[in-house]
């Protein structure tokens, strides 16, 4: 049963859609604030159905990205006590939400820019961020460097490897999609283990 292929093939189907470029911005908008699926999951496929546009959808998320993380920026600031602890709360993330706390206390500005880059929830960092009244500028410099950072690499790699990048993924899926959920459980496990 080829799971990972069938979701790849969707992808691509989605990613070809009139709309897909507003539906790329409206995910990577809210992905910033409170929405848990990465936006690299709607950038990888839309830039492989269309290579030769691979840079400007990174432009897109970037731009939607940054935008939704000073609404994050500006929730976290006026209401993080009252709406967002709650929704932490509720969501179950107060360990992630410390964890932020942490981070923010010892590298500062710095964790914006690894939050921004990686698959760490960069959401929690914006909202985070607002709340201990982080200065925006930095801010706002740090989330525009990672966030372009991290899209532009997606879309400079798609745009390098073409048409012939598609079909080598596609071919390999199976294996890459089985290995990442793989890797994401051991890493789920380790990290309860060691705390």
């Amino acid at each position: 049963m080829k799971i990972f292929t069938k979701m790849y093939d969707a992808c691509l189907r989605w990613a070809r859609h009139q709309y897909a470029v507003y539906i790329l911005g409206f995910i990577s908008f809210i992905e910033s604030i409170f929405f848990p699926i990465p936006t690299a999951v709607m950038l990888a496929p839309m830039a492989l159905a269309k290579p030769n546009r691979a840079l400007w959808l990174a432009f897109v998320a970037t731009v939607t990205s940054v935008l939704g993380g000073v609404v994050a920026y500006v929730i976290g600031a006026v209401a993080f006590e009252s709406w967002v602890l709650p929704w932490i709360v509720e969501l179950g993330y107060e360990e992630t939400y410390k964890r932020a706390l942490d981070w923010f206390a010892e590298y500062g500005v710095w964790v914006v820019l690894v939050a921004g880059f990686s698959p760490v929830p960069y959401k929690m960092f914006t909202l985070t961020a607002g709340a201990l009244g982080m200065a925006f500028v930095p801010f706002l410099i740090a989330s525009i460097i990672a966030r372009s950072a991290q899209f532009f690499l997606i879309g400079g790699l798609v745009k390098w490897g073409g048409e012939q990048m598609e079909h080598k993924l596609r071919q390999y899926v199976e294996w890459i999609g089985w290995g990442v959920l793989i890797l994401g459980v051991l890493a789920y496990v380790i990290y309860n283990i060691a705390n």
